[in-house]
C-alpha cells in the first residue's frame, strides 16, 4: 500500500514572491485606481488581457505564456489585486529545462492574497514532455490566502514520453508547499502523469550532526555544562538563525543512527541566560521553540558517539486547505495526495478513473512520515464521490486524526478505504461502500456506514463499529488483540447471496447484530461476547465459540453447528429452528440455560456427539413434529457410534421441560458409547416424551407426563 515518495513535496524550493511590479502594465483593470481610492475596502479585480503579457491562449508558445502568467501575477500582487481572472482559451505551461533538477520557471507560481479564477472554458495545459516529474501550478511557502477557482488543469498523460526508466509518477497538476489558507474550488485536474493535486510541506534541514559533533558531558538542571562520562552533548550549540525560523517556531530531529531515540533539550537566550529544559524528547517529535530562545543543546544518555548521526529539521506543512466542488480524473497516480498538511478539508468533489502507477487512489493521505517525510493531521474527507479508481478510493496511510464522512466509495471490486498501521485516530462515518472493501487496522471508529457487495478486513486494536448495514457482504473481523474490536448495532441483509459474519484470530464483543439470511462462521478462540444476536433464515450457522446472550435464531432449514474447541454459552436465547445444536468437537464446552427451543421438524434440540462438557439446564423444548418413538429431543452420543469408546466426557441435564407431540425419546444417553461416565439427569419434566437413560446415570426427580 505504501506509495513511492519522490521527495518533491518535501524538499522543493519555492520561487520567492516579488514585491516589485513587473515592467509591463496591463491595459484592462476591472477596478481602476480612482474607484479603489473612493472605495478602499472594495475588492480589486484584474481581468487578464493575454496579449499584454505575451500570453497565448491558443495552446502555443508555452515559454512566453508561462513567463507571462508569472509576470502578470507578480504585477497583480504588487498592485494589491485580490482577484486575477483568466479568460477562455488553452494556455500551455512549458516543460522543464533538462539541465535543472527543479525548474521553477516551468510552472505558474502563485502569489499570496489573491483569487486565481479561470473562465469555465479556460484550460491550463502542461506541455508534452518526458520528465519523471513536473509541476503545473505551484502554491509555495508564503503564498498564503490563495483561492484557485474554476477551469481545467490538464496534464500531458496522453502525449507524455514514458520511454525513460521509472514510473513517471511525479507529474503534478496543482501542488502546495507549506502554504496557509488555500481554497481550491470548482476546478478540474485531469490527465496528469502523477497527481491532480498534491498538498505538501516545505522541509528545511537546518543541520546534520555526526559523531564529531558530540563531546562527553551533560548539563545540569540550572543549564550549566558539566562533565559526565555516561552522557554526550553537542559540541557547539544549535541556533535558530535559519531564515525559516522567522516564520516557523517549531523543529524536530530525525534519522538518528547509533543514538538513543530519547534525548534532553536545554534552551538559552542570546546572552547565554538559561531558559528551560525539555526532558525525554523523542525523534520526530515536534518541539515548540520557547519564547526568547536563541540556541539550545542536545544531551543523549549514552557514553559514546561512535557512528552517531542525526538531523535537525524544520518542517512546515500546508495548513487550512479546502478542496471543494472539483473533479479529479484520469490521473495516473492519485486524484489528490495529502502529503504534509494540517486541517485539510476535501468536500463535495468527484474523483474517478485514477489508473497507471501505484497507489492509484482517489485520495491518499501519505506524507512519508516514517521515511523522513511530513506529518498529516486533522484531515476531513466529506461528501465526495469516487468511482473507477484502479486500486483505492481513500487511503489513510500515515498521520493522525481524520474524518471520512458521507462519501460514496464506488470503485467496484477495489478497496474503498484503507486505514494503515502508521495512521491513528480515524472516524469513518455515514459512508456508502458500494462494491468496495474496507481494510482497517487500529484506532478507528466506524459510525453509521453501509456496505454492499464487498467485505471488511478489520484488525484493531482500539477499533469500534457502531451502526453499520451490510448487504450481500462479508463482515470479517480478525482482531489482533483480545477484545481489540467492538461491534454494535449491526444489520446484515442477504439479498443476492454471500452475506457472512465471520470472527478470526482473537475474541471480540458484539452487541445487537441482526442477520437477515447469510452465514455465521469463523476460527476464533473462545471468549467472544455476543449479546442480542438476531438471525433469520441463515444459509449456515457454524457458530464460533462465544457467550451468546438474548439471542433469537429462526431457521426452517438449519441448526447450530458447534464444531470448534472452546466454550459455547447460550443464555436466555430463543431458537425456532429446523433442528437445535450439534456438538461435534471433543474439546467443546457447551452450556445452554434459560432458553426456549421450538423444533420445527422431527429433529433434535441437542445432539452431543463429541464434547468435553455439556450443561443443558432450565430450558424449554417444544417438539411438535416428531413422527416415531425413536425420534429424540436430547441425545448424548450417536446411534452409529454406540459401540465405539465414548466421546462426551461430562454432561449435566437439569430442570428442563420437554414437550413432544408423540411418545418419542425426550432425553437419551443409551448411545453414549463404551465406557461412558455417569451423566447427571435431574429435575426434568417430560410431557409425552420419554427417558432413555443408562442405569449408571445419576438420575432423580425426573417427571414423565
Amino acid at each position: 500500500m505504501k506509495m513511492k515518495w519522490v521527495g518533491l513535496l518535501l524538499l522543493l524550493t519555492a520561487l520567492p514572491i516579488q514585491a516589485a511590479a513587473a515592467d509591463v502594465a496591463p491595459s484592462n483593470q476591472a477596478v481602476t485606481a480612482e474607484s479603489a481610492q473612493a472605495a478602499p475596502n472594495a475588492s480589486k479585480v484584474y481581468q487578464l488581457v493575454p496579449k499584454d503579457w505575451g500570453i497565448y491562449n491558443d495552446g502555443t508558445h508555452p515559454v512566453e505564456t508561462t513567463k507571462g502568467f508569472n509576470d502578470a501575477l507578480q504585477w497583480a500582487h504588487a498592485n494589491g489585486m485580490t482577484t486575477f481572472k483568466v479568460p477562455a482559451g488553452t494556455y500551455t505551461i512549458k516543460k522543464q529545462d533538462p539541465k535543472l533538477w527543479l525548474d521553477t520557471t516551468a510552472r505558474i507560481n502563485m502569489v499570496p492574497n489573491i483569487t486565481f479564477e479561470l473562465d469555465p472554458n479556460a484550460v491550463i495545459q502542461k506541455e508534452a514532455n518526458g520528465f519523471a516529474g513536473y509541476q503545473t501550478l505551484h502554491i509555495g511557502y508564503g503564498a498564503n490566502n490563495v483561492t484557485i477557482k474554476g477551469g481545467t488543469y490538464k496534464g500531458d498523460k496522453d502525449s507524455h514520453d514514458f520511454s525513460s526508466k521509472g514510473t513517471h509518477e511525479g507529474g503534478y497538476g496543482i501542488i502546495t508547499e507549506g502554504a496557509v489558507n488555500v481554497t481550491i474550488d470548482g476546478i478540474k485536474a485531469i490527465n496528469f502523469t502523477g497527481d491532480g493535486l498534491a498538498v505538501g510541506g516545505k522541509g528545511t534541514m537546518v543541520k546534520d550532526l555526526y559523531a564529531a559533533s558530540f563531546v562527553s558531558g551533560s548539563i545540569d538542571d540550572k543549564g550549566k555544562l558539566i562533565p559526565d562520562s555516561s552522557k554526550i552533548r553537542v559540541k557547539e550549540p544549535l541556533n535558530f538563525t535559519s531564515p525559516i525560523f522567522k516564520t516557523e517556531r517549531e523543529f524536530e530531529f530525525s534519522n538518528g543512527q547509533k543514538l538513543l531515540p530519547q534525548f534532553d533539550l536545554f534552551f538559552y537566550k542570546q546572552d547565554g541566560t538559561f531558559i528551560t529544559s525539555m526532558k525525554n524528547t523523542k525523534l520526530r517529535q515536534v518541539t515548540q521553540i520557547p519564547d526568547g530562545a536563541s540556541y539550545f543543546y542536545v544531551v543523549f544518555n549514552q557514553p559514546s558517539s561512535t557512528g552517531a548521526y542525526i538531523e535537525f529539521w524544520q518542517r512546515a506543512v500546508s495548513k487550512n486547505v479546502v478542496v471543494k466542488n472539483s473533479e479529479f480524473a484520469f490521473n495516473r497516480r492519485q486524484g489528490i495526495t495529502i502529503g504534509g498538511g494540517d486541517n485539510i478539508t476535501v468536500i463535495n468533489n468527484v474523483i474517478h478513473d485514477i489508473k497507471g502507477t501505484a497507489p492509484q487512489s482517489g485520495i491518499d493521505v501519505e506524507g512519508g512520515y516514517g521515511e523522513n517525510g511530513q506529518m498529516n493531521s486533522n484531515i476531513f474527507i466529506r461528501n465526495n464521490k469516487f468511482y473507477n479508481n484502479a486500486a483505492y478510493d481513500v487511503i489513510l496511510y500515515d498521520g493522525h486524526d481524520a474524518t471520512v464522512e458521507g462519501n460514496h466509495l464506488a470503485s467496484k471490486g477495489k478497496i474503498g478505504l484503507a486505514v494503515s498501521p502508521p495512521f491513528t485516530g480515524a472516524l469513518i462515518k455515514n459512508n456508502h461502500f458500494d462494491g468496495t472493501s474496507i481494510y482497517a487496522y487500529h484506532d478507528v471508529k466506524f459510525e453509521g456506514n453501509q456496505m454492499n457487495d464487498s467485505f471488511t478486513h478489520l484488525e484493531g486494536p482500539n477499533l469500534s463499529i457502531d451502526g453499520m448495514t451490510f448487504t450481500d457482504s462479508k463482515f470479517v473481523i480478525s482482531s489482533k488483540d483480545p477484545f481489540g474490536i467492538t461491534a454494535s448495532n449491526i444489520t446484515m441483509n442477504n439479498q443476492k447471496g454471500g452475506s457472512e459474519f465471520s470472527l478470526w484470530v482473537n475474541p471480540i464483543r458484539v452487541t445487537n447484530l441482526t442477520m437477515n439470511g447469510g452465514s455465521i462462521s469463523g476460527g476464533v478462540p473462545e471468549g467472544s461476547i455476543i449479546d442480542n444476536l438476531k438471525v433469520s433464515e441463515p444459509a449456515n450457522l457454524n457458530m464460533p465459540p462465544a457467550t451468546y446472550s438474548n439471542c433469537q435464531i429462526s431457521s426452517t432449514t438449519k441448526g447450530l453447528t458447534l464444531d470448534d474447541t472452546g466454550k459455547y454459552v447460550f443464555n436466555q436465547c430463543t431458537l425456532n429452528m429446523f433442528e437445535g445444536a450439534t456438538v461435534t468437537n471433543p474439546g467443546a464446552d457447551f452450556t445452554m440455560t434459560n432458553s426456549t427451543l421450538n423444533i420445527l421438524d422431527k429433529r433434535f434440540a441437542l445432539k452431543a456427539v463429541k464434547a468435553k462438557k455439556i450443561v443443558f439446564e432450565k430450558n424449554i423444548i417444544t417438539a411438535n413434529k416428531m413422527a416415531n418413538p425413536t425420534d429424540y429431543s436430547i441425545m448424548i452420543g450417536d446411534y452409529w457410534t454406540r459401540n465405539n469408546p465414548y466421546a462426551v466426557n461430562e454432561a449435566s441435564i437439569k430442570g428442563n421441560t420437554i414437550t413432544s407431540n408423540v411418545a418419542a425419546e425426550g432425553i437419551s444417553t443409551i448411545y453414549a458409547g463404551v465406557g461412558a461416565p455417569k451423566y447427571t439427569i435431574q429435575n426434568n419434566t417430560l410431557i409425552n416424551a420419554k427417558l432413555k437413560l443408562r442405569p449408571s446415570d445419576v438420575q432423580s426427580n425426573n417427571i414423565e407426563k
